[in-house]
């Protein structure tokens, strides 16, 4: 019955916030989140990131290698997306392969490994989060537009807090006191914000090709855990930080896939991003708890 509890504590916040997100969305279509969103990308998650990385006493050591293990992870879900794309006869794999490739670890997977597994969860949570940001605007802009533009990455501000973050973990120094408390309530500002306008998002994202998209959500889903679980006990890794890389693999497409698509890719290419997002993501609200019950139950 314990564990049934810390299930509830762990998922309800999560999609409570979401829910309001969504009826605020529904209430209102005409909602301007923008201020939301540039909080999140230019503020709320640098902050995460420097909290994350250099508040909760993570190493060098263990943020590098759970960057390595997840960038197989990720090499797991590029081969498994391009599989499943040239089964649904896609006319653009290489365009429509991010979203199978870079879930979302920041928006769902970071506060759910908080609630989970606490301040010793976040910073794990929060290194496999910062490859999957170098990704979005490295690679996920590589697909989108066919070529790589140096300039999104510089004008990145979660980009030069991954550097920072490094930076301090390499020469080991600590955050002063009073910039550990602003990133602190920073970092908890951005997660209500980018839970709330995932919700909005659900609301405004369209369904063009259902069956398509269903069978690309189930592979993501379904063999993501598949390929967690995989490294877990290929690497025989334990404890919580197994359990953030499981719940991590187990996420839905990012919302970020949607925008970046929007702005390189042609129309089609972004309806079918957005379908296999909203599609996802719904069926994450089902997978997800049954992947989060496993790690809480295994992976202590």
């Amino acid at each position: 019955m314990e564990i049934y509890i810390k299930l509830f504590e762990v998922l309800f916040p999560v999609f409570f916030v979401v829910g309001i997100g969504y009826f605020l969305g529904k209430k209102n279509p005409k909602l301007d989140t923008s201020f939301i969103t540039n909080f999140a990308a230019n503020v709320g998650t640098p902050a995460m990131i420097l909290y994350g990385l250099n508040v909760k006493n993570i190493s060098l050591e263990v943020f590098t290698i759970y960057f390595w293990y997840y960038l197989i992870a990720i090499i797991g879900f590029a081969i498994t997306g391009i599989i499943f794309l040239l089964f649904l006869k896609s006319k653009d794999i290489i365009r429509e392969l991010p979203p199978f490739t870079m879930p979302n670890t920041g928006n769902m997977g970071v506060p759910i490994c908080l609630f989970a597994y606490g301040s010793q969860g976040l910073g794990v949570a929060v290194a496999i989060s910062s490859l999957i940001i170098l990704f979005h605007f490295t690679l996920g802009v590589f697909l989108a537009d066919r070529k790589f533009n140096f300039q999104v990455i510089l004008k990145s501000p979660p980009f030069y807090a991954i550097i920072i973050s490094i930076s301090l973990l390499y020469f080991k120094i600590k955050l002063p006191l009073f910039v550990e408390n602003t990133t602190f309530l920073l970092m908890y500002a951005a997660i209500f914000l980018i839970l709330m306008s995932l919700g909005i998002a659900l609301t405004r994202l369209k369904v063009f090709s259902f069956t398509k998209s269903l069978i690309y959500s189930i592979g993501r889903l379904f063999l993501g855990p598949v390929i967690g679980l995989l490294i877990i006990y290929y690497f025989n890794l334990t404890g919580f930080s197994a359990g953030v890389l499981l719940i991590q693999c187990s996420m839905p497409s990012a919302v970020l896939n949607y925008l970046i698509a929007s702005i390189y890719s042609p129309k089609e290419v972004v309806d079918n991003i957005a379908s296999m997002i909203v599609v996802s993501t719904l069926m994450s609200f089902v997978t997800v708890p049954i992947v989060v019950f496993f790690a809480l139950k295994y992976f202590i």
